[in-house]
């Protein structure tokens, strides 16, 4: 299908949430022609207002006006985590189509209950943005696929950043309320890995960092997965922002953007500024959308690659594939290639993909509410695993299987 189709219908989009990630997915909804944003909610009456001015597009301040809107389509639910669930719900019984934010829920009886919700009301469930979304490791998945390389049989994928830096509400730093590394940093590494392996987890051990009592939940974490098929992972994050490996990424930052090494230390400068938490919450408000520190998007992309989170290597039978932010590096036995990768005109443009093609042609989204709950599972496995200080085994049923199967 092509992606800018000039008659192509559009998808009519509401926006649950005008904080960060909507921020995040903000240059997506303006360059992709697809997409018409025609409504939004949110508490704040300066990202209403902005919203309005912005798109001429009604803001409400409930998620239940906007889904009884006639004139939407879909729903991007981009509210803090706690929320999810509920306001899936709310969706689904409006008969909306669902994007949700990772990660899905905090719970699996959450995640069960969003499945079922949208099984119930005939309508499409996908959870992103992740980065397994992304182009350099879609094309790796299918690199291995091709069977060139044989069986993929380990995994090795780190990020180093200064995410527990940045200005946040109180409930994301803590673990209870859906804080922390693992709940927001690991679904990304833990969707990569098991796009790239091609099979089911069975098995996770895993150690987290808590490191600052000013900042008490995880900064951090390190775990090994097991797969069906005898593959291994080891994934790696640490967000207290002293060396940042995009580094060993050409200095491409994770929104694909050229990154400047001389702003080391600079989240770290402004959290230092900060005297209270409700002064960092208030901080954290000013720079998203409708903000008096918000800077909007470019109207053209600007990206000089595509999104990325951070080093990964693919070792197979007969080879190792490294995705990077421009290209798949290739290293078979006797030689050293570098597949080049065509520069993105759509940032995150294969969300669309799958939530354009899930509603208007009705094909089943690669990241559906099974695959999500899944990666979920193995989040919370890695937080239990830490506690206990032992390997925790997966709880893969007939079905979760057929799900994993699915996605191979």
């Amino acid at each position: 299908m092509a992606r800018q189709a000039e008659f192509a219908p559009r998808l009519r989009l509401g926006i649950v949430g005008l904080g960060r990630a909507f921020t995040l997915m903000l240059p997506t909804f303006l360059a992709d022609r697809r997409v018409q944003l025609v409504g939004a909610c949110d508490p704040r009456e300066q990202a209403r207002s902005q919203f309005e001015q912005d798109f001429d597009a009604p803001a409400f301040e409930t998620i239940e006006a906007l889904a009884a809107d006639s004139n939407v389509d879909a729903l991007y639910i981009a509210s803090p985590h706690q929320f999810h669930a509920e306001h899936t719900r709310i969706a689904a019984a409006y008969r909306k189509h669902v994007l949700v934010e990772k990660p899905m829920a905090l719970s699996l009886d959450e995640c069960d209950q969003m499945i079922a919700d949208c099984a119930e009301a005939g309508v499409k469930l996908i959870v992103g943005h992740c980065h397994s979304f992304d182009a350099p490791y879609l094309r790796t998945r299918e690199l291995i696929g091709s069977g060139e390389f044989g069986a993929v049989k380990m995994i090795h994928a780190l990020n180093y950043t200064d995410y527990l830096l940045r200005p946040r509400r109180p409930e994301e730093l803590s673990t209870a309320e859906g804080g922390g590394a693992v709940f927001s940093q690991a679904a990304h590494q833990v969707d990569v890995v098991r796009l790239l392996a091609g099979s089911c987890a069975t098995r996770v051990r895993a150690a987290v960092g808590n490191w600052d009592p000013a900042r008490p939940t995880e900064g951090a974490y390190t775990a090994t997965l097991w797969f069906e098929n005898g593959a291994f992972a080891s994934i790696t994050y640490n967000g207290y922002g002293h060396f940042d490996s995009d580094e060993w990424m050409d200095w491409v930052g994770e929104m694909g953007q050229a990154k400047s090494p001389d702003a080391y230390g600079g989240a770290r400068r402004l959290l230092q500024q900060v005297q209270s938490a409700d002064e960092e919450a208030r901080l954290k408000a000013e720079g998203t959308y409708g903000g008096k520190r918000y800077i909007a998007p470019a109207t053209a992309d600007t990206a000089t690659a595509f999104q990325h989170f951070g080093p990964i290597i693919v070792s197979c039978e007969g080879g190792d594939l490294k995705p990077m932010a421009d290209a798949v590096m290739i290293y078979r036995p006797h030689s050293r290639d570098r597949l080049m990768l065509e520069r993105p005109t759509v940032p995150r443009s294969e969300v669309i993909d799958e939530l354009y093609l899930a509603h208007f042609y009705g094909i089943t989204p690669l990241h559906n509410g099974k695959w999500a709950r899944d990666t979920l599972e193995i989040c919370l496995a890695m937080l239990r695993s830490s506690e206990e200080q032992r390997d925790v085994r997966l709880g893969v049923n007939v079905e979760v299987n057929q799900s994993c199967e699915n996605q191979s």
